[in-house]
């Protein structure tokens, strides 16, 4: 009797195409959205049938009321639909106890699937998943499998001279992996997997993610677009913050749109102050777009520092020549060069300080300076004499001026301040496109690739020679690209399948190759940034996957075009796959002559591909670590050796021992060079990984 009224109450839902999705699915959420405003065409169509009628109505003085808590606690239960997760209203914004900004003041940002997890296993940009949503309190044990160290398969070195095997893994002196990376596969489980060996060591995390503007890859469960971005991003931010080391910043390219809500989770997950935060301004266009009366020029980096304030940690900008030529030395004063400064305090409303106003003999022509507009001098009267006395103050080219600063280059701080808008000295969006042009022709896989000059000046900001640099939105491979021409260790993740014919051909072309054998020519993208950098080429990179198992089924089921194919998919996935558990196996001969059936429907093959979907278990989308050695997976025996060099170190091992390695070693290089012997010194410990 019960399914009986669900069929039917669904059925009188679906007829307003605004509960229904592409797929002819009833949409939960969009009902009780609707219900809670009294829509009346929902009312309308629940006043269609008697039973439904009688069920959701109260009748008072002959007047129908719609009972909107009865209808919606009823739509809510897990009975009713398999879904447990749309019974959550399909709102997203700030928000406590249910009362949004506007109803109160205090806020928060909360969203149906802020205790989930989100798998995000996209491989083409066109594909639309409806994703699997894992609950952390009701299946905490699912989480923790998913997590798990993956196998790592298809192993290959790329160096000037080409393709090579991969004889083995380098690391520093104090055990941390010293090799760039590209890992193919889902990020969420390529993070997790690199956390054993990277914990505690990036030093810059820049990700471009999809902006979920509705035209980005982003294509997850429609119905929830917003509230599942925000799933996605935090699942990741978790796991990149753990990978970070203390005074590790994380840079964010995003537009409006997610900008207020991904700056909210990042406010919690890096327990953010204003000393530990920043949100910078980058001029992407250089004039508004004319689709709309107020267009876009600009998009959002969001900075944020693990554990320390920025300030301590942020290198600061270089100055330029112009800058540099402002100092001088005319008088050659032993300091060095230096520029005139102003010698005022500035003081507002005229107030002064008694101590420091006073008279500046000019030793020269014995005239008397003051102050002026009732002011204050910089200094007190000890500081001002020290300064005459060091001739440090300047009297004016004909040496009867008033008196002025002079701002030694010695003593300034190494460099000048970055402002929070970057606009004249780094590149427009349009260039990031010209510079992918330049490496591959006419690619329109990325809309809005970033320029080299933009990811250049994050890398400045952040990063010394050296430091681990981390991109696990890899795309067309800008930030690596970057990164590897300025001389530090990266590591990037990419699952789309352009990674084999982007982001890798772009590394190759960085790395370049030799023109001939045993010839120190080399080819190389002499683009981008690498002019600015003196960038010639060379270096290597390691490529590697996940090893595929469900995954690969799904991308068979995919490409597969016919009832045939699918038949005989699910014959093998049947044998050869791992299935959810709740899935038999045994596949009687009216099962598939049922399936065939469907196929011939309306939309059949759509319904065919998804049915088998659900058939596989998606925590065995790749091959899990612990498992590496079941026959069944067939991982090769270089393909073991390889992972049990990669997961068989552990960094935090033995790090008395080699810190008393390091110190020995060291002692010996001082030695050597002590007795005026040749061995270079520098160099040998720059190879061991050594600050000398």
């Amino acid at each position: 009797m019960a399914k009986h009224f669900h069929d039917k109450l669904i059925g009188l839902l679906k007829t307003d195409i605004r509960f229904v999705d592409d797929d002819g699915n009833l949409i939960r959420a969009a009902v009780i959205d609707q219900a809670w405003k009294v829509d009346h065409g929902l009312v309308k169509i629940l006043l269609r049938d008697a039973d439904v009628k009688a069920k959701f109505f109260d009748e008072i003085e002959r007047h129908w009321i719609f009972n909107i808590n009865t209808f919606v606690e009823y739509i809510s239960d897990k009975n009713f639909l398999a879904d447990s997760y749309t019974r959550f209203r399909n709102k997203v914004g700030l928000n406590i106890d249910g009362k949004f900004l506007r109803e109160r003041g205090e806020v928060s940002l909360v969203w149906p699937y802020k205790d989930c997890v989100l798998e995000g296993g996209q491989t083409k940009e066109e594909e639309k998943r409806k994703e699997i949503f894992f609950n952390e309190i009701l299946a905490q044990d699912e989480i923790n499998r998913l997590f798990d160290p993956k196998v790592l398969t298809n192993w290959k070195r790329y160096t000037v001279d080409g393709e090579e095997e991969v004889m083995g893994l380098r690391r520093d002196v104090r055990g941390t992996l010293k090799e760039n990376l590209i890992i193919k596969g889902n990020n969420l489980l390529a993070l997790h997997t690199l956390k054993k060996q990277f914990r505690n060591k990036v030093k810059l995390i820049y990700i471009d993610p999809p902006y979920n503007t509705g035209k980005d890859g982003f294509n997850y469960n429609d119905n929830f677009n917003h509230s599942s971005w925000l799933t996605f991003m935090k699942n990741r931010l978790e796991v990149a913050y753990e990978l970070l080391m203390n005074g590790g910043l994380l840079f964010i390219q995003i537009t409006d749109k997610e900008q207020p809500y991904l700056k909210i989770i990042c406010d919690e997950i890096f327990n953010c102050s204003e000393e530990n935060c920043q949100q910078i301004i980058w001029k992407k266009r250089g004039g508004a777009p004319n689709d709309k009366k107020i267009g876009a020029t600009h998009e959002f980096v969001l900075l944020f520092c693990k554990n320390e304030k920025l300030e301590k940690v942020l290198n600061r900008k270089q100055r330029t020549e112009k800058q540099l030529s402002r100092y001088k030395n005319p008088d050659n004063h032993p300091k060095g060069v230096w520029a005139p400064d102003n010698l005022m305090a500035n003081v507002k409303g005229g107030r002064y300080v008694e101590s420091l106003y006073f008279s500046i003999v000019n030793p020269k022509t014995g005239k008397k300076h003051y102050p002026s507009s009732n002011g204050n001098w910089r200094f007190n009267k000890e500081k001002i004499e020290a300064l005459l006395t060091n001739k440090e103050i300047y009297f004016g080219e004909d040496g009867k001026g008033r008196p002025k600063l002079k701002r030694f280059l010695c003593d300034v701080k190494s460099g000048i301040s970055y402002g929070t808008i970057w606009a004249d000295d780094i590149p427009l969006g349009n260039k990031g496109t010209s510079e992918i042009r330049s490496i591959f022709g006419s690619v329109n896989t990325f809309d809005t690739p970033k320029p080299e000059g933009l990811i250049k000046q994050i890398i400045e900001i952040s990063t010394e020679e050296g430091d681990i640099v981390l991109d696990f939105f890899a795309g067309s491979a800008t930030t690596a690209a970057v990164a590897h021409k300025m001389n530090r260790q990266w590591i990037t993740i990419e699952q789309m399948d352009y990674v084999q014919t982007i982001t890798l051909e772009r590394l190759k072309k960085v790395v370049g190759r030799r023109v001939q054998k045993d010839d120190e020519e080399i080819e190389y993208d002499a683009g981008g940034i690498s002019e600015s950098v003196n960038w010639k080429g060379g270096g290597d990179f390691v490529y590697c996957e996940l090893m595929q198992y469900n995954e690969a089924y799904m991308d068979k089921i995919q490409t597969a075009q016919s009832s045939k194919e699918f038949v005989e998919l699910w014959r093998d996935i049947a044998e050869n796959s791992f299935l959810n558990w709740y899935v038999n196996p045994e596949i009687p001969e009216d099962a598939v002559n049922d399936f065939i059936a469907i196929g011939e429907g309306e939309n059949g093959l759509k319904k065919q591909k998804k049915l088998l979907m659900e058939l596989l278990d998606k925590n065995q989308l790749y091959v899990h670590l612990s498992e590496i050695d079941d026959a069944e997976f067939g991982v090769s025996v270089e393909d073991k050796e390889l992972n049990e060099e990669f997961y068989g170190h552990d960094p935090d091992e033995g790090l008395e021992l080699r810190g008393e390695f390091v110190a020995e070693l060291q002692q010996s290089i001082a030695d050597v060079e002590a007795d005026g012997q040749t061995t270079p010194a520098e160099k040998v410990a720059k190879k061991l990984g050594l600050h000398w």
